[in-house]
This record gives C-alpha cells, structure tokens and sequence, in this order.
C-alpha cells in the first residue's frame, strides 16, 4: 500500500515525511514554491526532538504521482480547495480508490463520496506549522498528532485498519472508529474559534468571550439540526495529555490553520467551511448563528485582502455582537 498526500502543507508535509521516514511507500502532491523547494533539497521537518531533511517524492499533480491499484490518497489541503482537487484526482484514478479526508471540517468526506465509493474521514489532533517553502514543522512531541479515523459515513473495513496501522508506525496515535463523524463534529466545534484567532490572536479576554459565543451558537445548531456529538468530556479523556507543544528553536509563530493562511497571504481561510458550516446548518433548521456569520465574513475579507493576523481588536469584535 503506498500512500498519496494530496495536499504537502503542515499536516500533509509532516505526515507524509514522518510515513516515509517509517518506511512506508509515499509521494507527496505540492504546488508553487513549496513543490520547487521540495523536488530541489527535499522536505525540512522540525520539530522539538529536532530537524531532518527526508528525500520523498513530490510531485505537482494526481496524474503526475501516478496513483496506482492498491494506493491510498489522503486529502490533507484546506476544505476550499477540496472541490478542484477531487476533479483532478478523478481526471486520473479509479473510482474505487481509497480516499481519506485527513481535513478539518465535516463537507470533504461527502463531496468526495460523490466521487469515489471508498471514503474515510480522520478527526485530525495535529499541531503543525508550514510558513516557509520546503519546511514544516511538528509542534508536539514525542507524540505528532492523533489521527482516529473511520469509513464515512460509518464503520470500520480492512483499508481503515490498514491506514491506522501505517500512521501508527509513523508514530501517531490513530484508533479505527466506526462513528468517526460523531468525533469530527467535536473537532469542528473546537475550530471554531480558529478565525478568532487569526482576526484577533491570542491571549485576550475578549477573544475568548467570542469564541465561547461561537461554540455555543455551534452547540445549539448541531442539537437542532439532530447530529449526534462527541461530548467534550469524552474528547478530552480522548486527547488526554498525549499532545505536548515545547518550544523550539526556530518555530513559527503560534496559531492553528487560519493564521497559516494569513500569514502565508494566501488569499483563503477556512472559516467558510468551519464557522460557515454552522451558519449553513442554522440556516437550515431555523436556528440563528450570527456570531459565527461575522466572524466567517471578516476572516473571508481579511484573507481575501491579505491582513495580517491580529488586525481586529477583539474588543471590538465584541461589542459588534453585542450590539
């Protein structure tokens, strides 16, 4: 089994040179500058335990990296650029290949179900960095990520024992779970405070007020919409102390995905996937989400002009939903 990253950023890059480092058979897809500096030197991964360089292939395409009979493909860009890549996937694979959605967001795993009949979503715990060509970071050690992950909608086959297997012996924690959406729901309630973040950073007492109010208008819409969650205690006990963040020389700066993408000016953020999904669901069960709607436009517009994180006063962002 040889395993496709579709998508060679932080979660992507580090999986996939962490994969190839255990010995299993990897090629990355990348693009731009970070594809050019790749195929050049190799892909630089840093962490606390140190850095290396790992030798794996990249390539700039699906039909390019050649997927064969027997390959897994594993999803790992942002939920905005998910449609454009299925297209070339399907442009250049079977049908029947195995697609893993290792995504923030609950929309991938559906819209490549239209696609491909073999789908498999993972609830991504996985603190990693990418803001520089050629370089991505694991922020947490000894202990990467944990990456549980089921067959979408449900169950558990052998491809999905495979794949954990394969993440496992490249040091992750990764369970088969046969209810794998119940635990990305969890997951997408705690993204949501990622635009905060990006819009506002950290460390303010406002922010957190913000997203407490996001996550709450998430709680509300998810039970009124009838979709079973993971409840927050079980997904603590889940993650338990597993994830450690030491500081190390040369890390980039704190934040999760949406402040990557501020930060690398993009052009993109996620929110429409994340705070988006639940505006999307409210909408549709009659629930107002109008915390999360603001904070989906202002992260969109702030991507979208290339702002730099931090550039709404969080008390600001405050008195706007108070209003």
């Amino acid at each position: 089994m040889a395993f496709v990253i579709y998508g060679a950023g932080a979660v992507g890059g580090v999986l996939g040179a962490r994969l190839h480092s255990a010995g299993v058979d990897v090629r990355l897809i990348a693009r731009g500058a970070h594809l050019s500096a790749v195929r050049s030197r190799g892909l630089r991964l840093e962490s606390p335990e140190g850095a290396t360089t790992v030798p794996v292939p990249a390539y700039g395409s699906p039909a390019e990296a050649g997927v064969e009979p027997g390959d897994v493909v594993v999803l790992t860009m942002k939920s905005q650029d998910t449609p454009a890549a299925l297209e070339a996937l399907r442009s250049s694979t079977a049908p029947s290949t195995p697609v893993v959605c290792a995504q923030n967001g609950v929309a991938n795993e559906r819209l490549a179900l239209r696609l491909f009949s073999h789908v498999y979503g993972v609830c991504v715990m996985f603190p990693a960095a990418h803001v520089e060509p050629g370089v991505v970071q694991a922020r947490s050690a000894p202990v990467p990520g944990l990456l549980d992950l089921g067959r979408y909608p449900a169950g558990v086959d052998e491809t999905a024992l495979s794949v954990a297997a394969a993440f496992t012996k490249a040091g992750f924690v990764s369970e088969p779970r046969d209810d794998i959406m119940r635990w990305k729901y969890r997951k997408l309630v705690m993204n949501l405070g990622n635009a905060v973040t990006a819009l506002c950073g950290t460390g303010s007492g406002s922010a957190a007020q913000v997203t407490e109010l996001l996550r709450a208008e998430g709680e509300a819409v998810l039970a009124a919409a009838g979709i079973d969650v993971v409840d927050d205690e079980t997904d603590r006990a889940r993650r338990g102390d597993l994830l450690r963040t030491p500081a190390f020389e040369g890390q980039a700066p704190g934040g999760g995905s949406s402040v990557q993408s501020l930060l690398r000016g993009t052009g993109t953020i996620e929110a429409d996937h994340l705070n988006g999904e639940i505006v999307l669901l409210g909408r549709l069960h009659g629930v107002p989400a109008p915390a999360n709607e603001l904070v989906r436009q202002l992260a969109v517009v702030a991507a979208r002009d290339r702002r730099a994180p931090g550039s709404v006063p969080a008390d600001d962002l405050l008195a706007r939903l108070a209003a």
